[in-house]
């Protein structure tokens, strides 16, 4: 049975730009084929991303097509707003949040907590982190990340 997903694939217009990119993202290089396709390990041995080099593929945004999301620590989730900020990358708004920071969705046992964003060639990224309710409260709605204390989450 299943136990795991060991890759996905993303197109790229520039090969080494966008390995470059996801190094900088934590991606470890493992290997390039010729000039179209290099692997990163997102997990070492565990999981790795395939960057195809290929024509700009355009396509109507859709969170179902060309979407990654990675698992973060809550950490380095706080630090990821100003880490691409400060080299130049946007954030995305997201379920009717501005991509100020990181904002909360709750369950019943459990929360995501996430801030969205896209690649160099539009692929939409997200880094995500889940977060216990040991307590099981009950939240209303989404909520932003800093307000996880006041909320006693």
């Amino acid at each position: 049975m299943i136990k795991g997903l060991y890759e996905a694939h993303l197109p790229v217009s520039n090969l080494s730009y966008s390995v470059e990119f996801y190094k900088v993202l934590g991606l470890e290089f493992d290997h390039q084929i010729e000039d179209d396709l290099a692997f990163l390990w997102i997990e070492k041995d565990k999981s790795w991303l395939g960057l195809w080099k290929t024509e700009k593929v355009e396509v109507e945004y859709h969170p179902s097509i060309r979407h990654l999301t990675f698992e973060v620590s809550v950490e380095g989730l706080k630090n990821t707003v100003k880490s691409l900020k400060d080299r130049g990358y946007e954030l995305r708004k997201a379920f009717g949040f501005e991509p100020t920071e990181p904002f909360v969705m709750p369950y019943s046992d459990y929360a995501h907590a996430k801030i969205h964003f896209s690649d160099p060639d539009g692929n939409s990224l997200e880094f995500i982190c889940k977060l216990e309710n040991p307590n099981k409260n009950k939240f209303p709605s989404r909520f932003l990340l800093m307000d996880t204390e006041r909320r006693k989450f």
